[in-house]
């Protein structure tokens, strides 16, 4: 019996038609496998499973995952997290299937204005370390908020300096401009769910947060936009929630406006006077990638 898998067009082209029909007809897919998304068991002959292909600078890594959870698609991440990744893999008994034929990964560019962040240790875990010059470096944090109700996952971005339009040389904070020119829309009240954003994902691999991603011009690939120096932990029930809504609400804010809050409440508290204060982006987005 072949395994019910999901093999994309883009992880065709990556792997080639031989290495994907060999893991359609079952030659080279495993029986069963932890998805790569929610983290719990999954078997190939049992439930669709989509086939993830993870792709650094030097190598890449397919692995899998419940068809439910994610589609099949190609990833770009940075050499570093790819082998972050192995190494999670592998220390819970679960090898990955390597690609037969790696492909360096896009360079991360600059789209719809937004300039390409360089990557950061993510608040709270950590304090992000000090920017390069004319560089944007940008501080995450994790949270669930609650609208109507129910608890959504969501994450809140804020640099740790003023960020400039690229090419100017002024010493103004374009941060919230540059993003509404890419999609992200005025949040005046925390207590409405923001609106989606088209092209835009949220890649939670190896049940961790590893980056936002942005689909590319001309391509349907998507790239980084924001990447966690090292994935970033995520509560059980923020993990649950934004795999059972296949969603997360992201916000944005201006340099010092909300600051490292070591709780919900207080992350509410400050998101909400950024808010009254017109100092709030937001968007929904899909729990894409992994």
């Amino acid at each position: 019996m072949s395994p019910l898998l999901d093999v994309s067009d883009d992880v065709r082209a990556e792997i080639g038609d031989e290495e994907a029909e060999r893991l359609l007809t079952g030659e080279s897919a495993p029986g069963t496998y932890d998805c790569t998304s929610c983290r719990t068991p999954g078997n190939t002959s049992q439930e669709r499973t989509s086939t993830v292909l993870f792709v650094g600078e030097e190598t890449a890594v397919l692995a899998f995952a419940h068809a439910t959870c994610i589609p099949s698609q190609v990833v770009s991440v940075s050499e570093e997290q790819l082998r972050g990744a192995v190494r999670s893999i592998t220390g819970n008994g679960h090898s990955p299937t390597p690609s037969p034929t790696p492909s360096p990964a896009p360079q991360t560019p600059a789209t719809a204005g937004v300039p390409a962040p360089q990557t950061p240790q993510p608040a709270p875990a950590a304090a992000a370390p000090e920017p390069a010059e004319r560089q944007a470096v940008l501080g995450v944090t994790c949270g669930q908020i609650l609208i109507e109700g129910e608890l959504h996952a969501a994450i809140v971005v804020e640099p740790t300096g003023p960020i400039a339009r690229p090419g100017s040389d002024g010493p103004g904070d374009d941060f919230l401009p540059l993003l509404i020119e890419a999609g992200f829309l005025p949040v005046t009240d925390v207590a409405t769910a923001p609106s989606p954003l088209a092209g835009w994902s949220v890649l939670l691999a190896m049940g961790k947060l590893h980056a936002v991603l942005q689909s590319a011009p001309g391509t349907t690939q998507p790239v980084v936009w924001w990447q966690a120096h090292q994935p970033l932990a995520v509560t059980d029930g923020w993990r649950a929630s934004a795999t059972q809504r296949q969603r997360v609400y992201v916000y944005c804010a201006p340099a010092g406006t909300i600051g490292q809050q070591p709780r919900e409440d207080l992350l509410r508290e400050a998101l909400e006077k950024a808010a009254a204060a017109g100092a709030l982006v937001g968007a929904e987005m899909p729990l894409a990638g992994t």
